[in-house]
């Protein structure tokens, strides 16, 4: 499989020539220059589709950019992918977050953690014990459970889910409220089981349960299992170091989703999942969904200079997503660093950020529209949250695009020429949002094989730990007078 720098490949070149050309062309002239162009500039698949006529490319872009990832080996490496090869170079291990969707395909030891999953959840959601469950667990052992009770879960679901993730005792104090300890289940999620926000919060759990804790009433989540029992925590159910915590969404990390959602729809998030690993895997390069957007996504990065992507939902079950996604792919592929120890000479992942809408437009959109930085955008659309959102969502994509002169005062100028895409669903439910972020997870592979960066190490999310641990370690300061040091 290719490791050499992108930049060696001649399609790299050929798209640095192309940009030069279609920099300065306007994308009013492209789409009046092709009547089909919105016919042509979308693809379906597994249930979504993307439309991307309001990028900035043509026919050509998108032949090269598609002989781009011929030479960086997409196909070799999405096969190794799913062949449970050795991916995570620096790490040496797979990456096994598709494998985990793979039903009776999965490997033994997946499957078995999936029948764990289903055991300790079903004793809950039957037992009647647990009106309240409380996920202690941080950055990839939170946001993916989150996300699929928020959007997922109906308002009166019992057992009610609450997380904590930071060190703030306010959170730890509000996700307790109001709850009777003989009632409420701790889940303690940590990859590691050395996560020190987690374990924090795990002594809270402790002090605020007191006397009355029983074995059941804290269950850890861990690919370390011996860690958490030597902490004390008898009830484990252990998940493979092969599952990165980003991607562990399919797995045993969802199991306080899992209590609250019930088994039938952590089933369809699966389903949902793997139809979009089939599509990525079967479907011809033009008709690709996340391949195409990974390839877009390069081009403006890389070629037409645009360091920042907007992920714009239209729909308020997805109003986390956004937080999502931004550590989906700036953990990573935000790196300097290519597979083989060189120093990179191109830039990768951008920044992404986001928020609900239709509040964002009435937040940073003016940033979007006039504003001198340069934004690529994804607006999601889900045609089941009414004819508003998506009037607003295709109104806004017109206008990241066309722009609107206005010759008598140049402060109401809108100049357009912002790329942006739409990724349509029909409705949101657990399938659809196993699709989306399927898809999502797969565009990120892609990137970080054509980059040539590891996707699934985080070497730079431990350097401030490690700082942070120095300064605790430490004694306080000294000012010259022998007291405390008070710094301004």
């Amino acid at each position: 499989m290719n490791t050499t720098p992108p930049t060696e490949c001649p399609a790299w070149a050929a798209l640095a020539r192309h940009a030069q050309a279609l920099r300065s062309v306007p994308l009013a002239s492209l789409h009046a220059q092709d009547a089909g162009r919105r016919e042509r500039f979308r693809a379906e698949g597994a249930g979504l589709r993307l439309e991307y006529a309001n990028q900035r490319v043509t026919a050509e872009t998108l032949a090269l950019l598609f002989a781009l990832a011929a030479e960086r080996d997409v196909a070799g490496w999405r096969e190794a992918l799913y062949a449970g090869a050795l991916v995570n170079t620096t790490e040496g291990r797979a990456a096994a977050h598709v494998l985990a969707r793979a039903g009776a395909a999965a490997p033994a030891e997946l499957r078995e953690t999936d029948a764990r999953l289903r055991e300790l959840a079903r004793r809950v959601r039957t037992a009647g014990r647990y009106r309240r469950v409380v996920h202690l667990g941080i950055g990839g052992s939170a946001l993916g459970p989150q996300l699929l009770c928020d959007a997922l879960a109906e308002p009166a679901t019992l057992p009610e889910v609450r997380f904590v993730a930071s060190f703030d005792a306010r959170e730890f104090a509000r996700a307790v409220a109001g709850a009777d300890p003989a009632e409420t289940l701790f889940v303690v999620c940590s990859r590691t089981f050395t996560t020190e926000e987690t374990l924090v919060n795990l002594a809270r759990a402790r002090a605020w349960l007191g006397a009355r804790v029983d074995d059941e009433q804290l269950v850890a989540v861990t690919a370390r299992p011996e860690r958490a029992r030597a902490a004390g925590l008898r009830e484990v159910l252990a998940f493979p170091e092969t599952v990165g915590g980003r991607f562990s969404l399919w797995t045993a990390p969802s199991l306080a989703a899992v209590c609250a959602l019930g088994e039938a729809q952590f089933d369809e998030l699966r389903a949902g999942a793997a139809e979009m690993d089939r599509h990525f895997r079967d479907a011809p390069p033009q008709c690709n969904l996340p391949l195409i957007a990974a390839l877009l996504g390069i081009w403006n990065v890389n070629f037409l200079g645009t360091p920042t992507h907007a992920v714009l939902a239209y729909a308020h079950a997805l109003r986390l997503l956004p937080a999502y996604l931004q550590q989906l792919e700036m953990e990573s592929n935000g790196k300097s660093t290519d597979r083989c120890g060189r120093a990179v000479a191109y830039a990768t992942a951008p920044v992404v950020w986001g928020a609900e809408e239709t509040a964002g437009q009435h937040a940073f959109h003016q940033l979007l529209h006039q504003g001198t930085h340069a934004v690529a955008a994804d607006l999601i659309v889900v045609a089941a949250a009414g004819a508003q959102m998506v009037a607003h969502a295709e109104a806004q994509a017109e206008a990241l695009a066309f722009g609107a002169p206005h010759e008598a005062d140049p402060h109401r100028a809108c100049p357009g020429d912002r790329p942006s895409s739409l990724v349509r669903l029909a409705a949101l439910d657990a399938r659809a949002l196993g699709r989306l972020l399927a898809f999502y997870e797969h565009k990120v592979y892609v990137q970080g094989v054509v980059w040539n960066v590891n996707s699934f190490d985080q070497w730079g999310v431990e350097l401030g730990k490690r700082l942070a641990g120095t300064r605790l370690a430490a004694p306080p300061p000294v000012s010259p007078r022998g007291g405390p040091s008070c710094e301004r």
